[in-house]
């Protein structure tokens, strides 16, 4: 197994692991852009599939089926927004108010690819809830837990920089430069496609 992909649960239906940031959730169209999460995956569990994805930048929950039957029943839960997700970033800043919803239809920026933004004619409605954890006043930063009620492309990245706090690091939505990008694929909870059972699992945000 390559040591810098640890796993959180594993069993006959999907497995759960850790992406790290850096690396692609699947594979680029380029021949350098190859190595990625499933790729690895695949190379010691064959029949693992992708059912949904990080950003390259981002960290943390990767669930994964195994087999199409598993792959189609995941998907469906996400497509149904019947997954639970939570993410934790740290932005420019000091957030006012306590919590919110962002809601601003995306689109893909096409001459700047993979950019995406604010398109009130043609973009796809995206909605983003999110609730400050901490405030650091002296650093101008804000930690904040983010719901993805929709899933688009970039939606949380967008969607902080307009509201003017770009996620810490997030050089292409206007932040300063950073070690990494603040931002953490915090905890999972769906239904085990088998048993129907509730399940959930969480990693511990790195920054």
């Amino acid at each position: 197994m390559y040591p810098d992909i640890a796993l959180h649960y594993i069993d006959d239906a999907f497995l759960v692991a850790e992406k790290p940031p850096g690396l692609l959730s699947v594979p680029g169209r380029l021949p350098e852009n190859q190595d990625c999460l499933v790729s690895r995956l695949q190379a010691v569990y064959a029949d693992v599939l992708t059912v949904h994805r990080l950003d390259q930048v981002t960290s943390g929950l990767m669930l994964h089926a195994r087999g199409k039957q598993m792959q189609a029943a995941l998907s469906a839960q996400f497509e149904q927004r019947r997954v639970g997700k939570r993410y934790e970033a740290v932005v420019e800043g000091v957030v006012e108010g306590d919590a919110g919803e962002i809601a601003l239809p995306l689109i893909c920026d096409w001459p700047n690819r993979p950019k995406q933004k604010v398109d009130h004619e043609h973009g796809k409605p995206a909605l983003t809830r999110w609730r400050v954890l901490a405030r650091d006043a002296p650093a101008c930063r804000t930690r904040l837990e983010l719901e993805p009620v929709t899933g688009r492309s970039h939606q949380l990245r967008l969607h902080l920089a307009s509201l003017g706090h770009p996620i810490v690091g997030d050089v292409l939505y206007g932040a300063a430069a950073a070690a990494r990008v603040h931002l953490h694929a915090r905890r999972l909870a769906f239904a085990h496609p088998l048993t129907g059972e509730a399940v959930a699992f969480t990693s511990p945000c790195p920054f």
